[in-house]
């Protein structure tokens, strides 16, 4: 039995570890938790759904991860992004962001470690391609993560042929996609909490484009730069 008797009320424990006092609801587990168990297992083992107010009390108290502080090697510290890349390039960066936006809205189920690894994989092939002129599609694990990769590369086929449309030619270099992607990879893995249920970057991006948002071409959108 979970209830104990003392000074005449009864406590009853977090469903989670059976020891502590519960003194909040978890929508997760449908019931109530200790703020310990909410504090260790908040988006490791538990899917913690965006709406939920001790989530968002959290993540308003945690800064943004330190980019010194991350593994260099997931990063590509060696791909410089120039100062005016995002005065020049906004609507690239917004449009690759609007991808992102909607292969998460198409998948409830999404996280953010399987969104990063996708977009880490599209930038090592764009990487390779800069570098040696070869393009070698990057393995991505599991169908959430080719459908990231789809429709990042459905983007970059439409804003090409907007390009085409409103300027005559294509401007669009590879040189720059690798660097709006490197831009996002950054961003988001300074953004995301790192705990393997993490939606933080997903949750950011989507509040960036909210439902209905129209697609997004190479010309004429509304502001919407995003920084780490």
């Amino acid at each position: 039995m979970r209830g104990i008797i003392d000074t005449g009320e009864t406590l009853v424990s977090c469903v989670i570890c059976e020891k502590r006092k519960e003194k909040r609801f978890c929508p997760a587990v449908h019931g109530r938790i200790c703020p310990q168990c909410c504090g260790e297992q908040r988006e490791v083992t538990l899917d913690c759904p965006s709406d939920c107010v001790y989530l968002l009390q959290a993540r308003e108290r945690e800064l943004p991860r330190p980019l010194q502080a991350l593994d260099e090697s997931t990063l590509f510290m060696n791909v410089t992004i120039p100062e005016r890349f995002l005065y020049e390039h906004e609507h690239l960066v917004v449009g690759l962001s609007y991808a992102l936006a909607k292969s998460a809205r198409a998948d409830r189920n999404l996280r953010d470690p399987e969104l990063l690894a996708a977009l880490g994989a599209m930038t090592k092939a764009y990487e390779t391609l800069v570098n040696s002129g070869l393009y070698y599609d990057r393995p991505v694990t599991g169908l959430a993560q080719q459908a990231i990769a789809d429709e990042v590369e459905r983007m970059i086929k439409q804003y090409r042929e907007a390009e085409q449309t409103h300027l005559g030619h294509v401007r669009l270099r590879d040189l720059d996609i690798l660097q709006a992607l490197v831009f996002l990879v950054r961003t988001g893995n300074a953004r995301t909490s790192g705990r393997p249920k993490s939606r933080a970057f997903i949750d950011f991006l989507l509040s960036q484009f909210p439902e209905q948002e129209p697609a997004l071409t190479a010309a004429g959108e509304p502001s919407r730069i995003i920084t780490p």
